[in-house]
């Protein structure tokens, strides 16, 4: 990884802002490539960023999701279980090429997939159960307020839920929701989007997104994280052309392991019901007994004490000699030089469930 994250960082021209500077390479994706950026003061009495943040990268002329994702993260701020994002700035690549820069919360525990995936190799199962309410609580309370504010995440998925350290005495993490590039206001008709193993029934037949959706989405989730395996698992190859058609099929159901607690059980029935009308609304499944044992009082001591509610932060006054900085803009005043999002007829692809991509770009 440091191989490509050097390459990358040469790409972007070790685009620099004036009080930051990018550090390694966490991943790529369609929409750019992200890496960890850090302030070159940290101790300046400028204190409306962290020391450490992440920080998502496009080529403007590139850069449309990542300009769309920065209007939803303004539109949903305001929750400790969302991933909080700080602002944006502009670069210079070394060839003159112009960098859309998006500085998002730090998430040092990686992703719960990455989580699932070690407890998984390491054990064959899932999760403790603890964690997995503990989890599933902090999402669903993310999910409940990006669907007051009245947007669909449309992708939810293990690798977009990120794990948060909000202690330096402890190895103490909290699910937050990241990546809204693909989400979309509520009602809004657009494109299909989303990753294919974690679409709900009426996304595939009818491509409609809706709250709902992200709720079939989430019992997916839960699911893997107490077993390991997805819901779709049948225990033989399948590609992306066979998993939808077990999801558009009426007669077929997701597997709903017996080997979890009753509670549980219950929990991913509320979930994965296939008539998006009968399923459970996020304010319905925060009551729910499943999530009754949950430690949530615990992250949310840990977040007040950490200081990771960001919105109450203040720019500096205009006349502070502080250099550019990264700051929130008006849609209408960061340039796009025209991209526009292809629609993807999911049935024509045909690869492995373990690689689906997420569609959308």
């Amino acid at each position: 990884m440091s191989g490509d994250s050097e390459e990358e960082r040469e790409y972007y021209g070790n685009g620099d802002g004036e009080l930051w500077e990018r550090g390694a390479l966490l991943g790529r994706g369609s929409f750019g490539s992200v890496f960890v950026a850090t302030l070159k003061k940290p101790s300046h009495r400028f204190s409306a960023f962290p020391s450490v943040m992440a920080v998502k990268s496009a080529e403007i002329s590139l850069s449309i999701t990542l300009q769309e994702e920065r209007e939803a993260f303004d539109n949903v701020q305001g929750c400790p279980y969302v991933i909080h994002y700080f602002g944006e700035d502009i670069t210079t690549q070394k060839n003159g090429e112009l960098v859309y820069n998006l500085f998002l919360e730090y998430a040092s525990g990686g992703t719960l997939k990455d989580s699932i995936l070690n407890t998984y190799s390491g054990s064959g199962f899932g999760l403790p159960e603890n964690d997995v309410k503990r989890y599933t609580k902090a999402i669903v309370k993310g999910l409940n307020h990006i669907h007051r504010c009245g947007y669909v995440h449309c992708d939810i998925k293990p690798e977009n839920v990120l794990l948060v350290s909000v202690s330096t005495t402890t190895d103490h993490f909290v699910a937050k929701i990241g990546d809204l590039g693909l989400a979309k206001r509520s009602g809004q008709r657009m494109d299909l989007r989303g990753t294919p193993l974690y679409m709900a029934p009426e996304t595939v037949i009818s491509s409609l997104q809706q709250p709902p959706s992200d709720i079939w989405a989430l019992g997916c989730v839960v699911c893997e994280m107490l077993t390991g395996k997805s819901p779709w698992d049948r225990g033989k190859y399948m590609d992306t052309n066979d998993i939808l058609c077990l999801i558009a099929d009426e007669n077929e159901f997701p597997t709903i392991p017996s080997q979890i607690s009753t509670q549980a059980r219950a929990f991913l029935k509320a979930c994965l019901v296939r008539k998006h009308r009968f399923r459970f609304t996020a304010a319905m499944l925060m009551d729910h007994p499943f999530l009754e044992g949950a430690d949530e009082a615990d992250d949310e001591q840990l977040l007040a004490v950490s200081g990771t509610d960001y919105c109450s932060s203040s720019l500096p006054d205009d006349d502070d000699d502080l250099g550019e900085l990264p700051v929130r803009r008006s849609h209408e005043n960061v340039p796009v030089l025209g991209q526009k999002r292809k629609r993807v007829t999911c049935p024509s692809w045909n690869c492995p469930i373990s690689t689906m991509p997420a569609v959308g770009a």
